[in-house]
């Protein structure tokens, strides 16, 4: 079993539900209180053991790629104003010299060509995939919990959550099979099923770990929903070589690609730290007794 070393973060996505904020910045640096997403998903990768990671860009995605760079008129700005305590949250979050590479997709045609433009710096090895816009609230990072059931059971590994059986349509669904170690075998992948044809009602989540043959799928892989290349429909053709397993994640996923999600990630994530907690928790009681009193007074 080859050892998961590299990860691919897809960042190419034009972030049209947040417009206008994401006419002029990528939808992955919205910040949810003082990190931009992106940040939380290279925070978990490593976090899971990724040595490398694959940023797949496209047009105006360059200030990712500075993001992820030394900003020397910043770092001396803040030693002149004698901030130490930023100083060293900016160089904590700063990966080590060569851990990323950043790869264009010159044309956007689905998550799986996304997948696809990052073939050669993967190579023949399993990878990571975190999808940025997803996430990862609680104790570990969901990468974490793949990668521990991907050193039991070797294969692909996908993480998921349970979601309400009324609202299947809107998820890729899983069928589940034999429980394996702190998962479970896939049965089957159906991409958004309605109710009454799912399998179960454990959907994708966005982390897998899948093994390089999904390259030469994708290179061949039909146009499917949306006329892009979807990533489950390869995924779907590997399954019938390849063993699948799903591994349920212990925490929650915020969907920051949708405002729902990414305001409910800044609360959740602003309530767990002690800096913030009180006053948060306490504005949030003051909108719902005012909320409640303008119902009332209707």
């Amino acid at each position: 079993m080859k050892k998961v070393r590299k990860a691919v973060i897809p960042v190419a996505g034009l972030g049209t539900r947040f417009l206008p904020a994401t006419k002029s910045m990528p939808k992955e640096m919205l910040p949810v209180v003082d990190r931009p997403v992106v940040q939380y998903a290279v925070d978990e990768a490593f976090e899971a053991g990724i040595e490398h990671i694959v940023f797949v860009t496209g047009r105006n995605k360059a200030v990712i790629e500075d993001y992820f760079d030394l900003h020397p008129e910043l770092v001396g700005t803040l030693e002149q104003a004698g901030k130490q305590a930023q100083l060293l949250s900016l160089e904590s979050l700063l990966p080590v010299a060569g851990a990323t590479s950043f790869i264009r997709q010159q044309s956007p045609q689905g998550l799986g060509h996304a997948v696809w433009c990052a073939r050669e710096v993967i190579g023949d090895e399993p990878f990571a995939l975190l999808l940025p816009d997803m996430v990862s609230f609680g104790g570990r990072g969901c990468l974490a919990e793949v990668a521990d059931l991907y050193a039991e059971t070797g294969g692909n590994v996908i993480a998921v959550e349970r979601c309400d059986p009324t609202e299947t349509s809107k998820y890729g669904i899983v069928g589940c099979g034999a429980d394996v170690g702190s998962g479970f075998e896939v049965t089957a992948m159906v991409e958004k099923p309605a109710p009454a044809n799912a399998p179960s009602n454990y959907y994708i989540n966005g982390r897998y770990i899948l093994q390089p043959e999904i390259f030469s799928l994708l290179g061949n892989q039909q146009r499917g929903a949306g006329n892009e290349i979807q990533l489950t429909d390869a995924m779907v053709r590997l399954s019938q070589s390849q063993a699948f397993f799903a591994q349920p994640f212990n925490g929650r996923m915020f969907d920051c690609g949708s405002k729902e999600g990414f305001i409910q990630a800044n609360i959740a994530f602003a309530l767990a730290r002690d800096d913030m907690k009180e006053p948060i928790f306490d504005m949030l009681q003051e909108f719902v007794r005012s909320h409640e009193r303008r119902v009332e007074a209707a």
